[in-house]
């Protein structure tokens, strides 16, 4: 079975556009696992991100802070079997969900982004997605995302390769 596949389109019945018009930049990253976890659980493990992943973070909240941008360290010990609407998800504040879908997000003034863990019954796979999208404010939120994307694919693909070993 192939590892982490980047997907061609946000799965069609994906909740993460509800009310957030229009995007500047998305990716939408899968796995598929042999697993009957719900939502929930698979977003307590893709976004305990790894160590080194949370180091970055702390160079990036060091360096914006400069700037008045938003900073924050994850919940990791607030995680739930169950995420309701106004609950953090990691570094991530739960703002819609279904039984088969959790969108996170963070709006700044540089940008504002929503990223979802989506699943969807696939035979004996769970197909699980990883989906981000952005939407810059201002020139300043698309030199900062260009700086990030490349961090964010390797974090995204990176922490999606370890859920998929653990269900092997």
């Amino acid at each position: 079975m192939k590892n982490v596949i980047t997907a061609d389109a946000i799965p069609a019945s994906s909740i993460i556009l509800n009310g957030f018009n229009k995007s500047d930049y998305a990716d939408c990253y899968q796995i598929n696992i042999p697993s009957n976890d719900s939502v929930d659980i698979l977003t307590t493990k893709i976004f305990n991100s790894p160590g080194w992943a949370d180091y970055l973070m702390e160079i990036r909240n060091k360096i914006v802070s400069v700037f008045g941008l938003k900073t924050g360290s994850p919940n990791y010990a607030n995680q739930k079997t169950y995420y309701p609407v106004g609950s953090r998800a990691g570094f991530f504040t739960v703002v819609d969900r279904n039984e088969n879908e959790i969108v996170m997000a963070e709006n700044d003034k540089h940008l504002n982004f929503r990223v979802s863990t989506f699943t969807e019954r696939n035979g004996d796979y769970l197909s699980v997605f990883v989906t981000t999208i952005v939407k810059f404010n201002n020139l300043f939120g698309r030199l900062y995302f260009f700086i990030v994307k490349p961090f964010h694919r390797i974090i995204v693909k990176s922490t999606m390769k370890k859920v998929q070993a653990a269900y092997r």
